[in-house]
């Protein structure tokens, strides 16, 4: 996975045959079994991490051809406005986040290449993360007590999961968790912020003046394209994912992923509006998947998720993360899926994250 993974910094403007290399890259990702960690190894390249200090064990910290900041974060990011993007399809999907009063989108066809975003909105300084092999995409303040952190992306994967690392002391972060799991800080945790998955459309009728994310080289990368062929139709075996899934529940499906509580996406389209206590998830459709078809603007209609909770003034917006399911499994092992009508609920069996 990690060679998969490193293979996509040497892609460039779409050319012809892409096509097939995508296809035969997107076989490969779930399918390849990178080494396990090696911290001696590790200590070349992060030499201010503190390898003794640690809440997972090493065996589950994958390392094979990423290195650090070979996936390159973006650090000084470039924007224009909504109403003046041109080569954004309109069901492509963008990560939108308010805060202060200030709304900005950091599209997916942009963040699957860099997979980290250093930004700074309303005055909080903000960490934008995706890693499209979980299909997580969580937004989290950078400021830690008292200091504000600059993240950067290790080349590792534990449970698939990309794992990052902030500058200032070099220790290295779950990004599905937003935890620190080696070095300094370890056991530290980043506040999640509310943000949301939706398509460019949703978020530019809303916003029209908003700020989207643009890349600083319109040629870098294959932007538009994604390597990530046909994965989410896939049928895996399950047990290519060492988790605990429930019975009928496809390890590259999709979930609604509200703290330890998790909803099919599937399910959630059949009835279209789920109320749990006062959570209320709501689907609608129009969203370009960027795990089908090589250009992301004809990729299958996933959707668009929103949870929100009901106060007193209304409904206001919560943190939640629409993810590949073995992603809640992996990282959520004491959490709670809810598969079928009413309270039916399955709760999987506590374990170590």
């Amino acid at each position: 996975m990690g060679r998969a993974r490193a293979a996509l910094n040497r892609f460039r403007a779409p050319a012809p045959g892409l096509g097939a290399v995508a296809l035969s890259l997107s076989i490969l990702i779930l399918s390849l079994s990178p080494s396990a960690g090696d911290p001696v190894r590790w200590m070349k390249e992060f030499p201010a991490t503190d390898f003794s200090k640690r809440s997972v064990p090493f065996e589950d910290i994958r390392s094979d051809g990423a290195r650090r900041d070979s996936i390159s974060p973006i650090t000084a990011p470039t924007f224009k406005r909504a109403d003046k993007i041109r080569d954004i399809g309109p069901l492509e999907p963008v990560l939108s986040v308010e805060i202060g009063g200030e709304t900005r989108a950091y599209p997916l066809r942009v963040l699957l290449w860099h997979e980290i975003v250093n930004d700074t909105i309303g005055g909080v300084p903000i960490l934008v993360s995706y890693c499209p092999l979980c299909a997580s995409g969580v937004v989290f303040d950078r400021r830690l007590d008292g200091t504000t952190l600059a993240f950067g992306n290790t080349g590792r994967l534990r449970h698939f999961d990309m794992i990052m690392y902030d500058h200032n002391t070099e220790s290295w972060w779950q990004q599905f968790l937003g935890e620190a799991i080696v070095g300094t800080l370890t056991g530290k945790k980043l506040k999640p912020l509310p943000s949301k998955i939706e398509s460019f459309e949703l978020f530019r009728g809303a916003a029209p003046n908003a700020k989207v994310l643009v890349p600083a080289h319109a040629t870098a990368r294959a932007y538009g394209t994604t390597p990530y062929v046909r994965i989410d139709s896939r049928r895996d075996k399950r047990s290519r994912f060492p988790f605990d899934i429930p019975d009928g529940v496809l390890p590259l499906e999709r979930a609604v992923i509200v703290g330890n509580e998790a909803w099919l996406v599937e399910r959630l389209k059949e009835k279209g509006r789920i109320e749990k206590d006062d959570l209320v998830l709501s689907w609608s459709p129009g969203q370009n998947s960027i795990h089908d078809a090589r250009w992301i603007h004809f990729g299958r209609d996933i959707g668009n998720v929103t949870v929100q909770r009901k106060t007193d003034q209304g409904l206001e917006d919560v943190v939640y993360d629409v993810t590949f399911a073995f992603a809640f499994a992996a990282f959520r092992p004491g959490g709670t899926w809810h598969l079928g009508d009413g309270e039916a609920t399955e709760k999987q069996e506590d374990s170590e994250n």
